[in-house]
């Protein structure tokens, strides 16, 4: 029996690589489900194969190699990004209405999320004004330069939540070459293994979801 309360979201894995029309099909599906009171919120962890998704605010230069991999469309917030094997997404369709329905604090505590999350794993990450996404220094190379470890995509419909984070676990970083990722050109990516840790997903799992109460709490009220 599952020791989750009863309003809690529902949490869902996939063990194969989940293609990208079916899981927005499944976003899709549940947004409205939520929306109309049938559903309860979804945390949803998987991999996709290897694919380029074109945020909102895609730049067509930023596709540079694209007969590399599919690409898609997509309604989330921001630029170009690369989704593959070794890469943990997690889709988080939230009720916002429940939530404090502030769009940019919702955002702020995904980012906070990752960067927790990162913590426990003695990843010291953060945000930098100006990016998108979640950053690691990188001391081989000058102070102004920094690695992109997690991208951070949302879509808000009718103040419920859908698409969301992924953290770079063990991804082939080569395959981010094909585009200029978030349209940032001067800094690099990488992953937790390529910081020396050998961590699974199952393990990135347990410290996600050990971390999202936290994370995810609702805005303070004054008294």
């Amino acid at each position: 029996m599952s020791s989750q309360p009863p309003h809690a979201p529902e949490i869902r894995f996939s063990d194969a690589p989940v293609a990208y029309e079916d899981a927005v099909a499944f976003m899709e599906t549940r947004v409205q489900e939520i929306i109309a009171g049938r559903a309860r919120e979804c945390i949803w962890f998987l991999e996709h194969p290897p694919l380029y998704t074109a945020g909102t605010s895609a730049k067509p230069a930023d596709l540079v190699q694209p007969d590399r991999f599919p690409v898609y469309a997509s309604q989330r917030g921001g630029e170009y990004t690369y989704h593959g094997p070794g890469q943990r997404v997690v889709y988080l369709m939230l009720d916002l209405r429940t939530r404090g329905r502030d769009v940019r604090c919702f955002v702020r505590q995904a980012e906070d999320w990752v960067i927790r999350t990162l913590d426990d794993f003695n990843i010291q990450a953060h945000i930098t004004p100006g990016r998108v996404g979640v950053w690691v220094s990188d001391p081989s190379r000058d102070a102004d330069k920094e690695n992109k470890i997690a991208a951070v995509g949302m879509r808000i419909r009718r103040w419920v939540s859908f698409h969301g984070i992924s953290i770079n676990v063990e991804p082939d970083l080569s395959h981010f070459d094909g585009i200029v990722p978030c349209g940032i050109r001067d800094q690099g990516v990488t992953s937790m293994v390529e910081l020396g840790l050998p961590v699974t997903l199952a393990e990135l799992d347990k410290a996600l979801l050990d971390n999202f109460e936290t994370a995810f709490a609702p805005p303070k009220t004054a008294e």
